[in-house]
């Protein structure tokens, strides 16, 4: 894959986080693919930050728009190269303060086959 058409599905990934459009989110991601966030540890410590395939993946994020519908994220900087994007984004949540977020995810034929955020 070209960096380019890797940029244009972070791109995706943003505006399918940012509309809250689960189905969207969920299309740019294999069958089988890997998300590991702190946020996971946090609020389900059985999985130990790390879920698998898209029906965990759908859990996690629809429990994560339900717990903050006002989560927004603002793109800092996109990075990316033939088989990897690096995305910085602010965090935004109504009443929390503003977080600062490195993720990668990992592209393979056009889906996103793992992701990894990062924030303090």
């Amino acid at each position: 894959m070209s960096s380019e058409k890797n940029l244009s599905i972070a791109m995706l990934w943003i505006e399918a986080f940012n509309t809250h459009n689960l189905e969207k989110l969920l299309s740019l991601y294999d069958d089988e693919a890997v998300h590991f966030s702190p946020k996971l540890k946090i609020h389900h410590p059985e999985t130990n930050g790390l879920v698998t395939g898209k029906e965990e993946l759908r859990n996690w994020w629809q429990d994560a728009f339900d717990r903050l519908p006002t989560l927004h994220y603002k793109v800092t900087s996109l990075t990316s190269n033939s088989d990897r994007v690096f995305m910085e984004y602010l965090r935004t949540v109504e009443n929390e303060a503003e977080m600062l977020v490195a993720e990668v995810l990992e592209i393979k034929e056009g889906k996103i086959i793992a992701s990894r955020v990062y924030h303090g």
